[in-house]
């Protein structure tokens, strides 16, 4: 029996949209082959997000406050109709996500949304204090893309563990939901804002 990774799990949700329960399946019966389990997404009539092409026009604006009163969140959740905005599950992922955001305090939405100067600056930065320890090369350009990568982990909200569950990204709940509505779902922008401290807006 192939044994499924992680890795290509996420692969497959990450190009697909398809949930990560779906993924899994569908990587367990085409043999850890990618491009099969493709197919058999497509077989099992689920959307595939590469293949949706709609602008996700509609959605719904959500806010969270603390109970200190001293955090609040405001979040665009967006969609391709009404009818899912106005849906139980995708209110309660948007309140969950601006509740994640208030405790987490994400910078940005994605890596994509973080600009190219201050990843190349960090980038940068690993690498002279590599250099400076004295590292092989080959060492050096693997730290740095760890480092980048545990950066986006940190700053960027769909890479961030939800805080109610650990063992899901935002990424996944996001895309556990486009699996069940057929839907482009995602979040668009966020500002958070914290008594004492500046505001932080993606």
């Amino acid at each position: 029996m192939t044994t499924i990774k992680i890795e290509g799990i996420r692969q497959l949700r990450e190009e697909t949209g398809i949930g990560m329960m779906d993924c899994k399946k569908a990587l367990t019966e085409a043999n850890d082959d990618i491009e099969r389990a493709k197919e058999i997404l497509r077989e099992q009539g689920l959307e595939l997000m590469e293949q949706i092409g709609r602008e996700a026009h509609e959605g719904r604006i959500v806010s969270y406050v603390h109970h200190t009163g001293k955090v609040g969140v405001m979040v665009e959740m967006a969609c391709n109709t009404d009818f899912a905005a106005n849906g139980a599950e995708f209110i309660q992922l948007a309140n969950d996500i601006a509740m994640h955001i208030a405790s987490e305090a994400p910078l940005y939405v994605a890596p994509a949304d973080v600009p190219e100067e201050d990843v190349e600056q960090k980038k940068a930065e690993m690498r002279k204090q590599m250099e400076e320890q004295g590292k092989p090369a080959e060492i050096i350009e693997k730290a740095v893309e760890g480092s980048i990568s545990r950066f986006f982990k940190d700053a960027c909200l769909i890479k961030q563990p939800f805080i109610k569950n650990p063992d899901v990204t935002i990424e996944d709940m996001l895309a556990d939901l486009r699996t069940k509505t057929g839907e482009n779902i995602l979040v668009a922008q966020f500002s958070r804002f914290a008594i004492g401290e500046d505001e932080n807006e993606a």
